[in-house]
């Protein structure tokens, strides 16, 4: 009987020890997945910089490619000086305290990366017009490429030059960004907010949540 205890206790220390070992495992496991989520995050973050630093620069590559005509350029000129006029309107009224240091859209964008009220009031703008940042740049990188030769055309100039502008765009804009943006800016000018576009990209996967599912999308891939 002695004996027979001896081992019981023996095999209970032994499973004691075991599921101790078995904690310090698992924990080790928790701290590798937490470390790859935040390795996959961070990672996931520097790969969209790198995309919009990519269609940036693609769209000024397009601007200094492209030959638009004349009238085009006036044209699509016209749109993106609305747009911005329209973005500056917008932020002074909400920061009507703030109007008289804010006289044009450049003082803007240039005074909200230092200051949080004007980059907020920005950010809501751009919502509510139902744009993006990477609109907003697009647009500001035609006007600097175009404005110093384009002519404003007024609504009524631009209709008798076109009865469909969205449809010109499409034609004679290859960049998609930049195609995407100008009809977003034609949509702000004629009915005071951006539409729904059709996707030009392919959806992206994302990224596994843990270690255990990524290699369970290795397996079944």
């Amino acid at each position: 009987m002695a004996s027979e205890g001896i081992s019981l206790n023996g095999f209970s220390a032994t499973l004691s020890r075991l599921e101790r070992r078995l904690e310090v495992v698992n924990g080790k496991f928790e701290e590798l997945d937490e470390a790859a989520r935040s390795l996959t995050e961070r990672l996931e973050r520097h790969k969209q910089v790198l995309a919009l630093q990519a269609r940036q620069d693609q769209v000024w590559a397009c601007l200094l490619e492209d030959r638009f005509t004349t009238t085009e350029t006036n044209l699509f000129f016209a749109y993106v000086a609305d747009t911005l006029r329209c973005f500056h309107s917008h932020v002074v009224r909400k920061l009507p305290d703030l109007a008289a240091g804010l006289p044009t859209t450049a003082c803007i964008l240039r005074r909200k990366i230092k200051n949080r009220r004007i980059n907020v009031a920005w950010e809501s703008t751009l919502r509510d017009l139902g744009l993006e940042n990477a609109d907003a740049k697009a647009l500001c990188a035609f006007f600097v490429t175009h404005g110093y030769q384009a002519e404003y055309l007024n609504p009524l100039q631009r209709q008798e030059l076109t009865e469909d502008v969205e449809a010109l765009i499409r034609k004679v804009v290859r960049n998609l960004v930049l195609r995407d943006s100008l009809l977003r800016a034609v949509q702000v000018v004629e009915k005071g907010k951006a539409g729904a576009l059709v996707l030009t990209t392919e959806e992206e996967h994302k990224p596994a949540s843990s270690i255990r599912e990524h290699f369970s999308n290795q397996v079944t891939q």
